[in-house]
């Protein structure tokens, strides 16, 4: 028996395969071809555009996949939502569909968009949140390059972001976000009631969300006598409690503990300041609680 597994071809292609990376799994692309190499031989991977990959879930082609929480409302797919993996294609975070105007519109709120043009790719979404604010507009497929669009083409956009660079390089600013988003790990419903399948699944989100709870973090370990130990451990923010361990020489033990990267230059010196000797910085692939 093998898995179907759904990889979103696109803008997140990379950070997908980066990811699945990190958990242990490595997946080859070969350009020529929508069928990747993965070296699990119960998983069988594809390539499928995000904004496609409910629709095929939905429909049994594929067992599970990931795309946006986004693709998933607009193609108002019938699936089992597996988990949220808060990754993106340039961080890991959420990104945002926003309504954006010319810098030099009159337009200040949704409501003043009554009987204009807004040209989006994520159309029936945004149909739904112009019916809840009351606003009948006209709304508009787009098929790429959505920021250019407006005053010409278009009064308004709905676009995903991540940092709103590309919006205000070309003139735009936000008024509105439409509906935030991340990428989810999804399942067909069938397949969801294969025992083999689901253990599969959740054994994969399982190592997903531990690689993305590693990253940013790195691992320390260090010798401290034990008359030191008590300055040393005010120094680390540890996750839980730090790991103490006993030596062979009674009067030492080893630390380790799992902190953010970003603050290991600050802690190192300090920890030698406590007196901690042997100090090990190591990367993490996983933190899997």
């Amino acid at each position: 028996m093998k898995l179907r597994l759904g990889i979103p071809k696109g803008s997140l292609q990379d950070s997908t395969l980066q990811l699945f990376a990190r958990a242990g799994f490595n997946i080859t692309v070969n350009p020529r071809s929508y069928f990747p190499q993965i070296d699990d031989p119960e998983i069988e991977c594809m390539l499928i555009r995000a904004q496609e990959m409910a629709r095929y879930v939905e429909d049994g082609i594929l067992d599970a996949g990931l795309t946006g929480k986004d693709w998933i409302l607009e193609n108002e797919a019938d699936i089992v939502e597996v988990a949220d993996l808060i990754y993106a294609k340039q961080s890991f975070g959420k990104v945002r569909w926003v309504l954006a105007v010319p810098e030099a519109s009159p337009y200040k709120n949704v409501k003043e968009l009554e009987g204009r043009i807004i040209a989006t790719e994520l159309v029936g979404v945004t149909k739904k949140y112009l019916a809840k604010h009351g606003v009948s507009a006209k709304v508009e497929f787009s098929w790429g390059a959505t920021e250019v669009k407006p005053p010409v083409l278009a009064d308004a956009i709905v676009e995903v972001t991540e940092t709103g660079s590309s919006l205000r390089a070309n003139g735009l600013k936000i008024i509105d976000t439409v509906i935030e988003s991340n990428t989810k790990l999804f399942a067909n419903r069938k397949s969801w009631k294969n025992r083999w399948k689901r253990k599969k699944i959740e054994n994969i989100e399982m190592l997903l969300h531990g690689a993305i709870e590693a990253q940013g973090k790195v691992g320390l370990m260090m010798n401290v006598r034990r008359a030191d130990l008590k300055k040393v451990l005010a120094v680390l923010p540890a996750m839980k409690r730090p790991t103490i361990s006993n030596l062979s020489d009674r009067k030492w033990v080893a630390v380790s503990t799992i902190i953010e990267e970003r603050t290991v230059r600050e802690i190192i010196p300090k920890l030698k300041a406590a007196r901690a000797e042997d100090i090990v910085e190591y990367p993490l692939n996983k933190i899997v609680a």
